[in-house]
């Protein structure tokens, strides 16, 4: 079956868009990518997805609005990856994450302002996450039935609703004498751990994954900010590179509860984007950190650290070796501190394993719709913290 796979991640890069070749169901699952393409959002649509995620107000007219603008872009990107190939007959889209709340997190001081109808959430309430891009107008587009809001089922049966994609990872990646850690770095990183289990028999066993915490999300918000907006992100991680790493700050850092938070955890731009940037410049201002080089330096440090960090402390053993994906895969000098907080462990790409490192997530998302398809849970409870394994995504008919 042909199935195209969508995703735009925290980092709101752009819409990645695959076409993907898959048959059997989980053991014997096959899986080819047959064409993969970024395609980036209009400026102006990229800059209001990220002034939503910061928690712009937005009257619930414009969010439709919105939520309309994302799915026109989506079924635009479904149609385009096609070109040149026979048409698919499924689509799997994971939308564009505005907000995310995990179980049992606290409520912020704004619902202080909450109407009478909205209480306060207790510690044990559910989570919540938003992702837009409609998935009933991206089949009314396309003409190809869509499956889309993969997390709320994990999320209503007592999930974080993250990390979606650790099941795939145990198919793609699991190795019955090598442990691994793939390790994705977008707006924010997560993790899946894999024993070495044999793939075709108990793959599922002893599989691990949580968000690791900020990614890429911080150095690009810097970047933005230090450049006066002349760039987007740190290519290669070259800026960084040039700087002075201050480790008294990523040790003060470190502290955040979020990263000494057992898993499962999740977290995103609500807790690591903006004001928490503020917050990192203030400090850096106060330990007389100025240049933009070493500030760059440090928060890449960040994101490595809290990776290594998060091994050593959640993980049963540390793993064989690591396989970066995502963005930050790209980031030279972030995978160079990574590979330096972990020794002798070696950091490689999951391009050095034959799956693209850009496209993994949208593969992956590929593979969900499919198993949906299937009736095949497609959640890790052991990862997410649901209670049982359920069915992920809405199916949008075509027709309909």
């Amino acid at each position: 079956m042909l199935v195209i796979g969508l995703i735009s991640g925290t980092s709101v890069d752009g819409i990645d868009a695959t076409l993907v070749e898959i048959s059997g169901s989980i053991t014997n699952l096959q899986v080819t990518l047959i064409a993969g393409e970024t395609i980036p959002y209009p400026t102006a649509l990229r800059e209001q997805i990220l002034a939503v995620c910061a928690g712009a107000a937005l009257p619930i007219a414009d969010l439709a609005t919105l939520d309309d603008a994302i799915a026109h872009y989506f079924a635009q990107a479904a149609i385009a990856i096609q070109t040149g190939h026979p048409t698919a007959e499924l689509i799997g889209s994971h939308g564009q994450t505005v907000f995310h709340r995990p179980a049992g997190q606290a409520q912020s001081a704004e619902s202080d302002t909450r109407p009478p109808l909205a209480p306060r959430l207790s510690p044990k309430s559910l989570g919540y996450s938003l992702q837009l891009g409609r998935g009933d107008a991206i089949a009314y587009r396309t003409g190809i039935t869509t499956i889309s809001n993969f997390r709320a089922a994990d999320i209503a049966a007592g999930g974080q609703g993250a990390p979606m994609v650790s099941k795939i990872d145990a198919h793609l990646f699991g190795q019955p004498h090598q442990s691994s850690c793939v390790q994705n770095i977008g707006g924010i990183g997560n993790l899946t751990y894999l024993p070495a289990v044999d793939p075709q028999k108990d793959w599922q066993s002893g599989v691990l994954g949580w968000d690791t915490g900020p990614g890429n999300s911080l150095l690009d918000l810097a970047v933005q900010q230090l450049s006066q907006g002349v760039k987007t992100y740190d290519h290669k991680g070259n800026w960084a590179a040039t700087g002075q790493v201050s480790h008294s700050l990523v040790d003060q850092w470190l502290q955040h509860p979020f990263f000494h938070q057992p898993p499962p955890k999740s977290t995103g731009r609500e807790l690591f984007g903006v004001e928490y940037l503020d917050q990192c410049l203030a400090d850096c201002g106060t330990g007389g950190i100025t240049e933009a080089a070493d500030i760059l330096a440090t928060l890449t440090e960040l994101t490595a650290a809290s990776i290594a960090h998060s091994y050593q402390t959640f993980l049963p053993h540390l793993p064989d070796r690591v396989l970066l994906c995502g963005g930050g895969s790209k980031n030279q000098y972030l995978k160079q501190r990574l590979q330096a907080r972990l020794n002798s462990i070696p950091v490689l790409t999951t391009d050095d394993v034959g799956v693209n490192a850009d496209f993994k997530e949208a593969i992956a998302f590929a593979v969900l719709a499919y198993w949906r398809l299937h009736q095949i849970p497609g959640n890790l409870p052991a990862v997410t913290g649901a209670q049982h394994p359920v069915l992920l995504g809405e199916i949008y008919k075509s027709s309909e």
